[in-house]
């Protein structure tokens, strides 16, 4: 079987609204997922899951209850570790693409207008 080629640029530009995730690729469990954001997320966490970062294209921050804040570039990396609580946010449009386990729900426990589900996230996948 020959594996498909995927192509950054195509999938960021068929991406329309804001903290929409579309899941790109699935390996070992998990989903590659990229999103467009800007503004401010919701708080959540991911009890049993770790949630890998990697900037594309603009600038991304994470902020965590403690008053830390993590501000990534185009091609920063960041882990947030499982359990801990975060909010993501953009001033401007950022383009990101993050890591997660195949049943991990992207805004966590908590649901929001921003929440998106695992068919919204991988819709494009079966037409």
């Amino acid at each position: 079987m020959v594996p498909s080629v995927g192509r950054l640029s195509q999938e960021y530009d068929t991406i329309t609204e804001y903290w929409s995730p579309r899941v790109v690729a699935a390996a070992n469990g998990q989903f590659v997922k990229l999103a467009k954001v800007k503004g401010e997320f919701v708080w959540h966490a991911h009890a049993d899951e770790d949630e890998f970062f990697l900037v594309h294209r603009g600038t991304f921050a994470i902020r965590y209850r403690d008053g830390r804040e993590v501000v990534l570039e185009a091609g920063d990396f960041h882990v947030v570790p499982r359990g801990v609580e975060h909010q993501p946010h953009a001033d401007g449009e950022a383009w990101i693409m993050f890591v997660e386990p195949v049943r991990t729900k992207h805004t966590g426990d908590v649901q929001a207008d921003v929440t998106r589900s695992i068919d919204e996230q991988t819709a494009h996948l079966r037409s």
